[in-house]
């Protein structure tokens, strides 16, 4: 019981790292008009603030790196280091006073994102029981849906005209004087959430850097050092990556089920309140608390999927998952969502299907399918490819879309087509792990020299 209390709390603690990803996505989403009207922005400096921010570039760009330098350095030394970068990105959002401070916040921040995100499932993976894995899993994965209820929640509450931004206004007054006003004063409201990540992130960083080294990276490197298994460096990793077979359809297979839920998934995460008040012609306030109880709807399946996850076919769930998902959209292109009845439909499948979603998924099998050497260092390049190629994707989406959602039906058959290709692949691929230790997949897969 002390183990699995042990490993549950170390969980609990790396997982904050995906609540900061997901939390610094959505207020720099939700902070982004007032910015504009604060630095008298372009709809371009906007593209140029989504593309290198967390959610896109910046993210790429950080899980590649620390990726391979987790499985070189370990991974306690990313936990030791890598929040106190996302501390000064954050910090510098909340100071920005032009254009140039404000898109290195959201680089930073992006960067520190992205090496943290493999660190994590890798870590959460090594160092859970056998039969806990998958719960473990599941409780990270909870973070994310956390995460921008929270932050959704403070966004709208200090918005100009929310409910507390006469608290906003006295704080504003406090700090920069009685004379500020108009868009500096409006701003302030965004100040203040991407403040609540810097506290958020100081109380990951004191927790994580705390945290034991992985037992499976230390086994890793001792093995190394006795001869019994060759080693390696980055570059060799990454060499073994893309010439070992069974790494190779590893890699293939992950892309196969992540890439193509993930394309719609980075649009919804982005643009879902945007489809809301366009294609289903709600308010703005309508759309954001719809999209906050949809990520309650998440944070409560994703509850129940981890107390039962390390007991049943992980096939099983993972087809009722993406089936709610098709669901989904086929309400769409039948229904429609101008009516309440589809867009509460659409709205309730799809936080139903993110409780079963694909990442849970990819996360563990991840974590499970390839060996220590190069484990946190493929994921890391997987993230690398999955955020690169959404950040495309998001730009074909809206001309897809159109200005006012009238190419919303042919862009829900492409959702449609992306969801049955991870379906497909799923169903044909997926592996039987559960109630497997790592070192057991290891060796089934890649024999003893790994």
């Amino acid at each position: 019981m002390t183990k699995q209390n042990g490993s549950l709390k170390s969980t609990i603690a790396v997982s904050l790292t995906n609540y900061l990803d997901a939390g610094a996505i959505v207020a720099g989403a939700s902070g982004l008009t007032l910015w504009q009207n604060y630095l008298g922005l372009s709809e371009v400096h906007l593209g140029w603030l989504n593309f290198i921010s967390a959610n896109c570039l910046g993210a790429a760009l950080g899980a590649i790196i620390g990726g391979f330098m987790a499985d070189k350095y370990g991974r306690k030394a990313i936990y030791t280091y890598n929040m106190l970068v996302y501390m000064v990105g954050v910090l510098t959002v909340m100071l920005s006073v032009n254009f140039p401070m404000l898109l290195a916040g959201f680089l930073i921040t992006g960067i520190s994102v992205g090496v943290g995100v493999p660190a994590s499932w890798t870590y959460i993976s090594e160092s859970s029981e056998i039969n806990n894995r998958g719960r473990n899993i599941c409780i990270s994965q909870m973070s994310w849906g956390v995460g921008p209820m929270i932050i959704l929640l403070l966004g709208m509450f200090f918005a100009p005209g929310g409910y507390l931004f006469d608290w906003i206004e006295s704080l504003a007054h406090l700090v920069g004087g009685a004379d500020i006003s108009g868009a500096e004063l409006e701003v302030f409201s965004s100040r203040v959430v991407f403040f609540s990540l810097f506290v958020v992130a100081f109380v990951a960083w004191n927790m994580q850097r705390q945290l034991d080294e992985s037992a499976e990276w230390l086994a890793q490197k001792e093995a190394e050092k006795r001869g019994e298994i060759k080693k390696t460096g980055m570059l060799q990793s990454f060499a073994l990556l893309f010439t070992n077979k069974v790494a190779v359809k590893t890699v293939a297979f992950l892309a196969g089920i992540y890439l193509t839920w993930n394309l719609v998934a980075s649009v919804m995460g982005f643009f879902q309140p945007h489809i809301y008040e366009t294609a289903g012609g709600v308010s703005n306030e309508q759309a954001n608390w719809m999209n906050c109880i949809q990520w309650a709807i998440i944070v409560g399946v994703t509850l129940v999927t981890s107390q039962f996850i390390d007991k049943m076919s992980h096939k099983l769930i993972y087809i009722v998952g993406l089936l709610v998902a098709i669901s989904a959209w086929l309400i769409i292109v039948t229904i429609g969502v101008n009516g309440m009845v589809g867009l509460w439909a659409f709205a309730i499948l799809w936080g139903v299907q993110g409780g079963l979603s694909v990442q849970i998924f990819y996360a563990l099998w991840g974590t499970e399918l390839f060996p220590a050497k190069f484990r946190a260092g493929a994921q890391g390049l997987m993230f690398f490819i999955v955020r690169g190629l959404s950040a495309v994707w998001g730009l074909i989406f809206t001309v897809i879309y159109g200005d006012n959602g009238e190419g919303f039906t042919i862009a829900a058959f492409c959702m449609l087509a992306l969801l049955t290709i991870s379906l497909i692949v799923g169903v044909i691929g997926a592996p039987n792990t559960r109630g497997k230790s790592l070192d057991t997949i290891t060796k089934e897969r890649y024999g003893d020299n790994y």
